[in-house]
């Protein structure tokens, strides 16, 4: 694959104007996102991401175009767990509506630097020792086994510790002032609970990126299609939380298809040298098994939901 300087700049290009245009509109404008407003915004970064690919597909072919697809439906099925986390965060510490997309527009700006550089460190690894892959592929399996069985509380838990962590080295005031992270507060510069979610935000994603990145590299290892694949994928988070955000505790049974998808990649990883695992089944083991986690979803809902 031949990806030029020119098509990293095009592709940078689009995202930084995108991203200047929707920050721009709600600087101007600030308000609570809509489910209506969130659902034509997702639908909007899923169909830009379909036409990328769709380009990929003239300019370098249907294998890298499959490549893409698939790990732009793996990045996008992992981040929907990240949003549970989300939920739990903004629900603990009572966060402003009309805070909520600021919160999740600077954490995903956070999150495409430590992509990138997580993505070009993983790669770089892997081209230097070849067993990084096989490690990548153990990190995996471990991680899917560990989210299979991790509960809420458990999840609780360590946000409010690291938020614990934050408050002994920052000065915080227990209130929100409009917007802001930062503000003058009797004569010094303190921080309001809106910088610890922020962080608590990007910690979380780091977090979840030690386990996605690996997964896409496990369909290839082509710079440019993780990259963009990844990227792609993040850019549709805040919508989709907003659009999601009443209904993302019914999928209860979401995170075992996740734990499931990324046990199996590892394995597929780990096993590399011996088994040749062609992409497309990869594609058709991760759609079954989120089609089957959401069924079974709908079909049993949780007790919660009974109640």
């Amino acid at each position: 694959m031949q990806a030029t300087v020119y098509h990293w700049i095009f592709f940078n290009l689009i995202i930084i104007v995108l991203l200047a245009c929707e920050l721009r509109r709600f600087i101007l404008h600030p308000h609570a996102m809509k489910t209506k407003e969130a659902l034509w915004l997702s639908f909007g970064w899923i169909a830009l991401a379909l036409f990328f690919n769709v380009w990929i597909y003239y300019e370098f072919g249907a294998n890298h175009a499959l490549d893409f697809f698939t790990g732009y439906l793996i990045e996008k099925s992992l981040s929907v767990d990240n949003l549970f986390i989300f939920l739990i965060i903004f629900s603990h510490f009572n966060v402003p509506d009309t805070a909520k997309h600021q919160v999740l527009f600077y954490g995903v700006l956070g999150a495409i630097v430590m992509r990138a550089l997580l993505i070009w460190g993983g790669i770089a690894l892997m081209q230097n020792f070849t067993w990084i892959f096989l490690a990548f592929g153990v990190l995996l399996i471990i991680t899917g086994i560990r989210l299979a069985f991790q509960t809420k509380q458990e999840e609780e838990y360590r946000e409010s510790a690291i938020f614990s962590w934050l408050t002994k080295r920052i000065p915080f005031i227990n209130h929100y002032v409009e917007n802001s992270f930062i503000v003058k507060y009797k004569g010094q510069w303190v921080a309001t609970p809106l910088l610890g979610v922020l962080i608590l935000i990007e910690t979380t994603d780091l977090i979840f990126a030690l386990d996605s990145v690996p997964a896409i590299i496990g369909i290839t290892t082509e710079p440019f299609i993780v990259y963009t694949s990844n990227i792609l994928a993040i850019l549709g988070l805040r919508s989709l939380f907003f659009a999601l955000e009443g209904m993302m505790r019914s999928f209860h049974l979401l995170h075992y298809a996740l734990a499931f998808i990324l046990v199996f990649i590892g394995s597929k990883m780990v096993l590399s040298g011996y088994v040749h695992v062609p992409t497309w089944l990869t594609l058709v083991v991760l759609l079954l098994s989120l089609s089957l986690a959401v069924l079974g979803s709908l079909a049993k809902p949780s007790e919660a939901d009974r109640k």
